[in-house]
């Protein structure tokens, strides 16, 4: 029996998701996407605040109010929201990034009034709650999350070193959203009253609801409980956050620490999200590495063993600049000097010839997969709605976004790695465990 020839053929542009998009009259952006395949319905509510609309002095603010969020309204009382949900079999969390901090609650539809009745109110009457002891107590819990995810954590502090050498000490970006022990320390009352008056306002925030509902319906409840919240009419504009291209040199730091193993990270400066560019990119990092078929996994794991695992990633921002990063794990008794040499002969490669038109099916092929496999979850469907109105105004790049990658072509990949992973625009993180013999 013959051999089936595998289909190169480009992928499919995806399904397409249906949406309405409209505003109340206090500014809140309403997204309704109706599917009943399912009796489950998805709420997500973004807010345009992040770890870069903090000021000097005052980071981790964004996190901070993540978790102050669940901690009591008016009508809720501390931690009852979390309860109330699970209670009638749903889900609920809420994650805090550079651009944005987001609230969402997945449940079965008949309860879709509970969700969004729960997140108006901490919307509208958060301050009631909010105490001194609200206060002291989260934010030893931000700061033991610190302690775990990073001071404490192998490689803990790796991200936060990239991102300080990637972006100047004036731009937004050159801290990580979980701040800095000294800012937590120093947080007033009433620094934590003016963060939330300042930022939460239903013309700052994006509400999606996706799955098993009637939009008339939903519609009526997203008006009687968001609509008496008044908008806030003095939301400060940021700075400007426009950035060179390129970070203008090599950054290089050595870090000797109590890790298992020495582990390589490469960071980039990159186009924002958005820019085609930044699409040739996500698909130059599947290129790199993605799976087993990568060229960065095939040379370094597979065949030269000099590695036990690899990864590229691009980070999609909108202030001025992205984040692509290459993180390999050396394997035991494996200078990690030449693990680097490797990744960088690899990404000099793909900035200097054309990837073949297999190479560029399958990297395409993968971001299908992962794309059409979220599109089929309605919470997923709800965040990325959010997503694209709050960083892009264009709830409609759902039905699009797919189609973006299938326009990359190996020219623009091309392009684009020769811009990214150049010498003067690549910082070096590169830990080794204590006793290796190398100096902090």
């Amino acid at each position: 029996m013959s051999r089936p020839v595998p289909d190169r053929s480009p992928p499919r542009a995806g399904p397409f998701v249906p949406f309405t998009d409209e505003r109340l009259d206090n500014g809140l952006r309403l997204i309704l996407s109706e599917d009943r395949l399912a009796p489950v319905a998805a709420v997500n509510l973004w807010y345009d605040v992040g770890s870069k609309h903090e000021q000097s002095g005052k980071t981790g603010f964004a996190h901070l109010f993540e978790h102050i969020m669940f901690q009591g309204s008016r009508h809720v009382a501390k931690t009852e929201h979390m309860g109330l949900i699970q209670a009638v079999g749903g889900t609920c969390n809420a994650t805090t990034w550079l651009d944005r901090t987001n609230y969402f609650e997945t449940l079965p539809s008949h309860q879709l009034e509970l969700a969004l009745w729960l997140e108006a109110d901490r919307l509208a009457t958060l301050l009631d709650a909010l105490s001194q002891a609200n206060l002291d107590n989260q934010r030893e819990v931000v700061k033991n999350e610190r302690r775990l995810r990073y001071d404490n954590q192998p490689y803990g502090l790796a991200y936060e070193k990239l991102q300080a050498a990637l972006f100047p000490p004036d731009h937004p970006y050159h801290h990580s959203t979980i701040g800095s022990m000294e800012d937590l320390d120093a947080a007033s009352l009433e620094d934590v009253r003016g963060f939330f008056r300042t930022w939460y306002a239903p013309n700052n925030a994006v509400l999606s609801i996706a799955g098993d509902f009637d939009p008339a319906q939903a519609r009526s409840w997203v008006d009687r409980h968001f609509g008496p919240i008044p908008p806030n009419p003095a939301i400060p504009a940021l700075p400007p956050t426009d950035l060179p291209p390129r970070i203008g040199a090599e950054y290089r730091e050595r870090v000797v620490d109590d890790v298992p193993l020495a582990r390589l990270h490469l960071g980039f400066r990159a186009p924002v999200f958005g820019d085609p560019a930044f699409e040739a990119l996500e698909v130059a990092a599947q290129i790199l590495a993605g799976g087993r078929g990568s060229r960065l996994h095939r040379r370094l794991v597979r065949e030269e063993r000099i590695a036990q695992d690899v990864s590229a990633a691009a980070f999609g921002l909108v202030g001025g600049g992205s984040m692509f990063v290459v993180v390999a794990t050396a394997a035991a008794e494996a200078p990690i000097e030449r693990v680097e040499t490797a990744c960088l002969e690899e990404l000099d490669r793909i900035a200097g010839e054309s990837v073949s038109p297999d190479e560029l099916a399958r990297a395409q092929a993968l971001i299908e997969t992962s794309e059409l496999a979220a599109l089929q979850q309605v919470e997923e469907r709800a965040d990325r709605l959010s997503m694209f109105a709050t960083l892009l105004d264009d709830p409609g790049r759902i039905n699009t976004h797919l189609s973006r990658y299938v326009a990359v072509d190996a020219d623009a990949v091309l392009d684009v790695s020769r811009t990214v992973v150049a010498l003067d625009n690549r910082a070096v993180i590169t830990y080794v465990p204590s006793g290796s013999g190398g100096e902090t």
